[in-house]
This record gives C-alpha cells, structure tokens and sequence, in this order.
C-alpha cells in the first residue's frame, strides 16, 4: 500500500486510513478482528479510533483498541 507523509511528524503512514467506528458494536468483534487483520496484511498502518467512538456503545469508555496488541503500530 501506498505511504503518504503524517503532516510534519516524520512518519510513514499509508495512504487509506481505516475508520473503526462501528468496531464492537455494529460490527461484531469476530469481523472487526478479520477487517483489521486484511487491513494490515495489505500493508495499512493508519487506524482512526476517536475516543468519541465508544460513546455510541453503552458501558464502553474508549481505549479498548489499545489493547489489542498493536501496539508497535501506535504513534
């Protein structure tokens, strides 16, 4: 995939962010792990996971996907 620059910060990311909005909710777990696994198989580095995401969900406060052991992926 295709790498543009993050604005001044001397990264790499690829060009196509993928926005996880209805990861865990609309879409269920099993599925939103498959999107991301193809997500990074095609050579995606460029995830959108506002905190505001998880106030759409009752009972989830944001930083779950933190947890998912991505974290080499993490800026």
């Amino acid at each position: 995939m295709r790498t543009v620059p993050l604005g001044n910060a001397g990264v790499e990311v690829s060009a196509l962010c993928l926005g996880t909005m209805h990861f865990g909710s609309r879409t269920d777990k099993e599925t939103s792990y498959c999107i991301l696994d193809r997500y990074v198989e095609a050579g995606g580095s460029f995830l959108d996971t506002a905190n505001n995401y998880a106030m759409w969900v009752p009972g989830y406060v944001g930083g779950e996907s933190e947890t998912f052991g991505w974290k080499e992926m993490v800026l």
